[in-house]
């Protein structure tokens, strides 16, 4: 199973820019779920498939009805629309007060997610983009359902020490209590800095310093570049070579180091795979065989994509 929790502490790191670049160059077929309870973005930023607006009804908000009566894995896609570029995403809330009709349902949410990879007829992994957590959010829920816990964070002083606190808040929360620095409990959890690429090598090692010395069990999985260029275009704001940009090209990075680490056991057995129709890993629906994992995007590299 592969669960990807994407969350913040405070502020605004850009949780939502990276679960699309993520899950648009995600080594297998994924879903984008937003699951923030505070509502999702993506019907007022992205295009449809079509080139029309996004339906904000038929998603999290439509799922809640099934849920209640149980949910089978599969009938997520019942739920799920594409986007201009091919990814598939399961829209987000309109606004906060919707969030009562998800109230108890978060766990069934994150069962069917961690299991949406087992499926025999259309595996994917499921990137969750959760937003800004507290303590009392419901959507932290899901995280016990999950393989990783991504916390985003900004490279200020101040980002730095929530992230170092919300870490280690978490950790009691999923495991118990503090953990050093080899802990394998899951979910792991998991830093990526949004940064400056000429200066995260240095960031990286006095984050990951200070996240041991808190005994947080979390460590910095990764970067990605503070580009705002390349984030206009992946919502669609700007034109140019997306595929091409720093953001892309540390979500390629970030995503591969993550499979490398990890994906042996997200694997899917390759019948279950030709089950599925036969798309090797990372495809989306319309791909050609012969694509290598990580090609898969959710733009397409002009005007309009990586909504």
């Amino acid at each position: 199973m592969a669960l990807i929790v994407l969350a913040a502490d405070k502020g605004s790191p850009g949780v939502t820019t990276a679960a699309v670049a993520l899950a648009a160059v995600w080594p297998r077929r994924a879903l984008l779920a937003e699951t923030d309870p505070a509502g999702g973005d993506l019907v007022y930023r992205s295009a449809a498939a079509h080139g029309g607006m996004l339906n904000p009804n038929t998603g999290m908000l439509s799922i809640a009805a099934t849920a209640r009566r149980g949910l089978v894995p599969d009938q997520l896609w019942d739920h799920v629309q594409p986007l201009s570029g091919g990814l598939e995403v399961l829209v987000g809330l309109g606004i906060a007060e919707q969030a009562a009709g998800l109230a108890g349902l978060w766990p069934t949410l994150g069962s069917a997610f961690a299991q949406l990879a087992d499926s025999p007829n259309a595996p994917a992994d499921v990137i969750a983009d959760c937003g800004r957590i507290s303590g009392d959010t419901p959507v932290v829920e899901l995280f016990p359902h999950a393989a990783l816990v991504l916390l985003i964070s900004r490279t200020e002083p101040e980002a730095i020490a929530r992230v170092r606190d919300r870490a280690a808040a978490l950790s009691t929360k999923l495991h118990g209590g503090p953990r050093g620095a080899a802990s394998l409990a899951t979910p792991l959890i998991g830093v990526i800095l949004v940064a400056d690429p000429n200066n995260s090598g240095k960031l990286v090692n006095q984050v990951n310093d200070m996240l041991v010395h808190a005994q947080t069990g979390a460590r910095v999985v990764g970067t990605l570049a503070e580009d705002p260029a390349g984030a206009e275009q992946l919502a669609g704001r700007k034109r140019g070579r997306l595929d091409k940009s720093m953001l892309i090209r540390s979500a390629r990075k970030v995503t591969s180091d993550l499979y490398q680490q990890y994906g042996a056991a997200w694997s899917v057995p390759s019948q279950v795979q030709q089950q599925a129709g036969g798309h090797l890993p990372g495809q989306q629906q319309g791909q050609q065989h012969g694509q290598q994992p990580g090609q898969q995007t959710g733009y397409s590299g002009h005007a309009g994509a990586g909504r």
